[in-house]
């Protein structure tokens, strides 16, 4: 039997990647874009990696055993062949009793090493079980044979690396990474001693993933891109063509897409030269995996605020109203072809399936409906040539989540909901035989979804409960946050406020003690921030901020507590985007809160948090010395803030529409601001601080109008955005020692394929800077390379880091960059390249200023870029533009940005408005003095 257009790993094969069975469930088995993405990734994505190595590889090192009988020998091994033949023919729980009756007769006849063999081949069908703790024993008792034999000879040695890489997968998704890691390491020495370099590979590989799991992210990609080289060197092979997929799967895992796709293809390209069906189907459906998460990157571009799920069982497939981009489409059609050629090379009816589901939910992407009913149809039938594996398990859980998705678009009546529910009992049943408590975790949930589709909402609840109690049993954090999710929208549903708004609270917080689990895994392959974390935050804030009745307080209001609560929980939100972002957890500073900055140091600030909610605008409002937080609600559509909210940043970007400027930003002025006004005056406020949320961070809050006094916000306040509510060391600005580091590219560049024009101004405005900070060391065109900014910063603790070139920020980390002389400086390089301090904060730099810089165009999370920018980059403050001005009057805000900084009474934040007022003075036209935003502290 084949695996992902392979042959199933296992018993007396040499090693190969083995887990891309399981693999598949997690990156493969997509149906809806719930199970598509979290089946198997929280729970199990961490066996995508253990797959490249895991193969116990008898045939290498049986042979070399001493038999101590003939007779008992030659039936354990004709049993381990019966065992393997069950194996590939996905029979696990017949060659876990085979090989059981081998491992005895291995005993009986004295070959340890032939026991420890068939130990480790037992451990590998127990873990295709889903038994990790029983596989976990077998291997252990495998090691402690191998452990006695005091003279290793190359069998044993061959036989001890490959039980290191089986133990070294069991740690890692039992979570024992370290451990893991460590295993890992001592099998790859073990098979560089031995000489077998695909298996070293393998393990290098592996032991990426573990770094990479335990948040040693620069080191693991630093590995990976070491192997990548030392793997194209190689000839056309087996091996080779393994490697490069395997690589390319890594990348697929750590968000490198792009890198991912163009390995796959080599891989794919070396198979084809070798003539081997098995590596291409494998490559194949590999890079089909790929694209197809390349498309679902391009459609999370498009939107802003995931408010749509209720529940992870909910489908959200695209429709007139939220049609996919044409790039989104591009990938999904490749990954329909990618799959289909997958499926059309491998001649096992378990590949077809795997290609086929994955084909099946990208139809539904691609609204086929036609031809994902056809497909489901035949995917229905191929099921029943499964035997009772984890893989039929996953298989049947996926189909349910496509038909629900297929009933749900076009409203059919085949299948019945009678039906659907018959293959999710028929897959517990399974689970349940097998011993495979997470597989029960999840099927039992999605079955208790699917009641809930159904309108049964107490057997909806009653199968949730189950769900959850299994996951908490087993630990499993990554399955009970989603059940608690769904038990939360059904207490919901009963009116039971307060019950819901304890199991989103238990969701929350289950995902906070998730995180770095969360940001090890790829957010586009295995699981959709959007869809499946996302929602889970925001309902909760709608639980919290819900008006009376609902949310009862004693004076008739919604209660400081919840108010306090919901404030925390975006916050949470806002973080975990941003660690998404990064995918690794980078955030772990030892921030201030705002609060404390407002009350005890800047008495003169408010702090403005608007959250858009499906139906409404929830605004709370922290002001100085006040304990008590206001709060507002405008009940406005989401998509109508949204659709205004996009007019307006359309408008702004276009010199001549003043008129609709004014317009559109009166009417967010009136739903953020008006509310406030009374207050504000009141406290005599001088600057406000907005922590924004959504399609709100798009927008410069500067531009926003009052019709009714003529004037516009920065008119009125100086203004500061805070990607949190937390600032990084908040300090004033020491004006008398200010000194700059000033780079810029004049000159068109011609980079990676890009066409970069020039930037006449940018001279002027570098000469300019040092004009006003005369302590400045310029670096222009040639000069303005990443060593040159490294070594200047090693060398000078310079306080202004000021960059005038072309730049992008996007919610793709692998598309926000900066534009250097040589190279595309992309954000992950950030913190290298400017947080040269020696642990010491009196060298941190207080204000990076990026020029020319602009908003990727399309993309409605692209703010999230500036905000990693500003995070990455370890400064205080971060003044960007959000759309490139190529005009002097860049230069002439900057001249008078850093003459204002001169002025010790001054924040940065009115230094800045005095700057903006100057040209709006000069220019009216927001497209000229509006761009420009300061993100963090504004002392």
């Amino acid at each position: 039997m084949k695996v992902n257009g392979k042959k199933r790993p296992g018993i007396f094969r040499a090693v190969q990647p083995y887990l891309k069975l399981v693999a598949s469930h997690s990156r493969c088995f997509y149906a809806s874009r719930w199970l598509r993405r979290i089946i198997l990734a929280l729970g199990t994505a961490f066996l995508i990696i253990c797959q490249f190595s895991l193969n116990p590889g008898i045939q290498i090192a049986f042979p070399l055993a001493q038999a101590k009988s003939t007779y008992n020998q030659s039936n354990a091994q004709a049993l381990v062949e019966q065992s393997r033949k069950l194996y590939d023919a996905g029979d696990d729980n017949q060659a876990v009793t085979v090989l059981q009756q081998a491992v005895e007769a291995f005993r009986a006849s004295g070959d340890r090493l032939g026991e420890a063999m068939a130990l480790s081949n037992l451990s590998l069908a127990l873990k295709q079980l889903g038994q990790l703790e029983k596989a976990n024993d077998n291997i252990t008792q495998s090691l402690k044979i191998l452990e006695t034999d005091q003279n290793r000879g190359l069998a044993s040695l061959q036989v001890l690396a490959q039980v290191l890489d089986v133990q070294g997968s069991l740690q890692l998704e039992l979570g024992r990474t370290q451990q893991a890691l460590d295993s890992w390491k001592q099998a790859a020495k073990t098979y560089e001693q031995i000489g077998d370099e695909p298996s070293r590979i393998r393990s290098l590989i592996n032991i990426a993933q573990a770094e990479q799991t335990l948040g040693h992210y620069r080191q693991a990609r630093t590995n990976l891109e070491q192997l990548f080289t030392s793997v194209q060197k190689q000839p056309d092979s087996l091996m080779k063509a393994t490697a490069l997929r395997s690589l390319g799967d890594v990348l697929q895992l750590v968000g490198e897409l792009e890198k991912s796709l163009k390995v796959l293809q080599q891989s794919r390209d070396v198979a084809q030269r070798l003539r081997s069906p098995s590596q291409m189907g494998a490559a194949l459906l590999s890079l089909g995996n790929t694209q197809r998460a390349l498309g679902n990157r391009g459609r999370n571009q498009q939107n802003t605020v995931s408010q749509e799920k209720s529940t992870p069982l909910q489908c959200t497939i695209t429709n007139a109203n939220n049609p996919i981009s044409k790039e989104a489409s591009r990938y999904y059609q490749l990954a329909a072809q990618s799959y289909q050629q997958a499926a059309d090379i491998s001649g096992s009816p378990l590949v077809q399936i795997q290609a086929q589901v994955n084909q099946l939910s990208v139809l539904l992407e691609l609204q086929k409906w036609s031809e994902a009913q056809k497909l489901a149809s035949e995917v229905q039938y191929q099921l029943t040539r499964i035997p009772a594996n984890q893989t039929a398990i996953f298989a049947e859980i996926n189909l349910a989540q496509s038909l629900i998705c297929l009933k749900r678009a076009t409203i059919a009546d085949n299948p019945g909901w009678k039906e659907i529910a018959q293959g999710l009992a028929t897959a517990i049943q399974q689970a349940n035989s097998n011993g495979d408590r997470r597989s029960v975790a999840y099927a039992l949930g999605a079955l208790g979804g699917l009641y809930l589709e159904t309108q049964d909402v107490h057997n909806a609840q009653k199968l949730t409960e189950q769900a959850l109690t299994t996951a908490q049993t087993i630990q499993a954090g990554d399955i009970a946050y989603l059940w608690q999710w769904q038990l939360g929208h059904i207490l919901r549903i009963k009116g039971d406020i307060k019950g819901a708004i304890a199991f989103y609270k238990q969701a929350v917080s289950t995902l906070n003690s998730l995180r770095n689990d969360l940001v090890a895994l790829n957010p586009d392959v295995q699981f959709s921030f959007r869809d499946n974390v996302e929602p889970v935050y925001r309902q909760f804030v709608d639980l919290l901020l819900q008006p009376p009745p609902l949310s009862p307080s004693v004076d008739g209001g919604i209660s400081q507590q919840n108010l306090k609560q919901a404030r925390n929980v975006i916050e949470a939100l806002q973080l975990t985007e941003l660690e998404n972002f990064f995918r690794e957890a980078c955030l772990q500073p030892s921030p201030k809160q705002i609060d404390e900055v407002v009350d005890k140091t800047d008495p003169t600030t408010a702090v403005i948090y608007p959250i858009i909610l499906k139906d409404r605008l929830e605004i709370i409002l922290k002001l100085p010395t006040k304990n008590e937080l206001r709060h507002y609600t405008i009940y406005k559509q989401a998509s109508e803030v949204e659709t205004a909210l996009e007019k307006l940043q359309q408008s702004l970007t276009e010199p001549d529409q003043i008129n609709d400027v004014k317009k559109f930003s009166g009417q967010v002025y009136s739903w953020l601001i008006q509310p406030l006004e009374a207050e504000l005056a009141k406290m005599k406020i001088k600057t406000l601080v907005f922590v924004l949320d959504g399609s709100l961070r798009n927008i410069p809050m500067a531009v926003l109008y009052d019709d009714t006094h003529k004037q516009y916000l920065i008119q009125k306040y100086a203004i500061a955005l805070a990607p949190g509510l937390q600032l990084i060391d908040p300090k004033p600005l020491q004006r008398g020692k200010l000194n700059a580091l000033a780079a810029g590219v004049s000159e068109q560049r011609n980079i990676e394929g890009r066409k970069f024009a020039p930037l006449k101004n940018v001279e002027v405005e570098l000469q300019k800077i040092q004009s006003a900070i005369p302590k400045s060391e310029e670096l222009l065109n040639q000069n303005f390379t990443k060593t040159n900014v490294k070594n200047q910063i090693e060398e000078e603790p310079y306080t202004v880091v000021h960059i005038a070139t072309h730049g992008e920020f996007s919610s793709n980390v692998e598309k926000t960059f900066i534009l250097t002389w040589e190279q595309l400086l992309k954000v992950k390089d950030f913190d290298n390249l400017l947080r040269i301090r020696n642990g010491s904060e009196s060298r941190a730099i207080e204000l990076l200023v990026l020029s020319a810089c602009q908003t990727a165009v399309g993309d409605t999370r692209a703010t999230l870029g500036l905000a990693g920018i500003a995070v990455r980059a370890g400064a205080r403050s971060t003044l960007a533009t959000l759309w490139s001005v190529d005009d002097e009057s860049t230069a002439e805000l900057m001249s008078k940005f850093y003459q204002e900084l001169e002025n010790t009474k001054l924040t940065k934040a009115e230094a800045l408005r005095l700057a903006q007022l100057k040209l709006l003075t000069d220019h009216e036209i927001p497209y000229l003095w509006a761009p420009y935003v300061l993100v963090g502290n504004w002392l």
